[in-house]
C-alpha cells in the first residue's frame, strides 16, 4: 500500500514544518495540541517546529500554540476603541493590582494603552498624585480627587492608539530641558517573552516607552495572559528592567522562571497584591 507523497512529506521535518507553517497562516491561530493530533507527532516536536518558525520570523509563538503574523498585525494595531473592549476582564484585574503599587504624593508615569488607561480609572482612593503621560485619553480618566499635577508629554500624535510620539522631557522657558524622573513607571506592553523581554509592534512607541523605564525608580510591566510567549516588532527591554510584571494569571513555566531569574516579581489576583499605603 502506497502512501501519498503529503503524507510522506509531512513527517519529514523540513516538509512538515512548510506544511505547518501554512497551516498557522491559513488558521490564524492554532494550538500545540491540534498541530500535533493533524501532523501525527508528539506535542514536544510541535514546539520544537513551532519554536524554530518563530525564531525565523515566521509565526508568533503564544502561550499553549501560535499564531499568523497576520494575526498578530491586526490585533496588535487595532484603533484604542476597538481594544477597549478586548480581555476586558483582566485589564480591569491587572489595573486593581497596578493601583496597590502606586503611593499617595507620589509621581508616576503612565504610557499608552488600554491597560493603563484601566489603571487611571481605578486611582479613585489615591491623593496628591503627580501623572506624566503620554496617553491623551489619561487625563480625562484620571479621578480629580486624585491628582495634584498631570502632564502630557508632547510630540506628534500616532492617532491609532490615541499617545504622542516623542522624547519624555519638558522644556523650561529658556528652551532648557528639564530633568525629570519619577517614583513608578506603569507600562504597558504587547508582548511579552522569556527570551526578547518586553516588546511592542511601533519602534517609535517603544523608544517612549525604553525612556520612561529609565526615568522611573520602580517599574511595573502591564499586560494580560494573551501577551505571554510572543515577540513584536520593537524591544521596548529586556526582562531584568522591570521590578514588577502585573499580569490576570501566572505565566507558562519558562517565562516564569525567566522572570524569577531575571529579580522580577510576579503580581496577578491570586498572589497577595502589595499595598504601599498599608506598609
Amino acid at each position: 500500500m502506497s502512501v501519498g507523497r503529503d503524507e510522506r512529506q509531512r513527517h519529514l521535518p523540513a516538509g512538515r514544518k512548510a506544511q505547518l507553517a501554512a497551516y498557522v497562516a491559513d488558521s490564524g491561530q492554532v494550538t500545540v495540541g491540534e498541530l500535533a493530533e493533524r501532523f501525527g507527532v508528539s506535542i514536544d516536536t510541535v514546539r520544537r517546529d513551532l519554536d524554530q518558525l518563530a525564531a525565523e520570523g515566521i509565526l508568533v509563538r503564544t502561550y499553549g500554540g501560535a499564531v499568523s503574523l497576520s494575526t498578530v498585525s491586526r490585533t496588535t494595531d487595532r484603533a484604542v476603541d476597538q481594544r477597549l473592549t478586548v480581555q476586558e476582564q483582566e485589564k480591569e484585574k491587572i489595573a486593581a493590582l497596578a493601583a496597590s503599587l502606586v503611593q499617595d504624593g507620589s509621581t508616576i508615569m503612565i504610557n499608552g494603552g488600554t491597560t493603563t488607561l484601566a489603571l487611571a480609572r481605578n486611582l479613585g482612593q489615591h491623593r496628591n498624585l503627580t501623572v506624566a503621560t503620554n496617553n491623551l485619553l489619561v487625563p480625562g480618566a484620571l479621578p480629580p480627587t486624585a491628582i495634584r499635577d498631570i502632564y502630557v508629554f508632547g510630540g506628534a500624535v500616532r492617532a491609532l492608539t490615541l499617545a504622542t510620539i516623542g522624547p519624555v522631557s519638558f522644556r523650561a522657558t529658556a528652551g532648557v530641558e528639564l530633568d525629570i524622573s519619577c517614583d513608578l513607571a506603569l507600562i504597558g506592553v504587547g508582548a511579552v517573552s522569556a527570551v526578547a523581554g518586553y516588546t511592542t509592534s511601533n519602534l517609535a512607541e517603544a523608544a517612549m516607552m525604553q525612556e520612561m523605564i529609565s526615568r522611573a525608580a520602580r517599574v511595573a510591566i502591564l499586560a494580560d495572559s494573551s501577551k505571554f510567549g510572543r515577540r513584536l516588532f520593537a524591544q521596548v527591554s529586556e526582562l531584568g528592567a522591570a521590578d514588577y510584571l502585573i499580569t490576570d494569571t501566572a505565566p507558562p513555566p519558562d517565562l516564569r522562571n525567566a522572570l524569577r531569574a531575571s529579580g522580577v516579581e510576579l503580581l496577578t489576583p491570586t498572589t497577595k497584591s502589595l499595598d504601599p499605603r498599608q506598609a
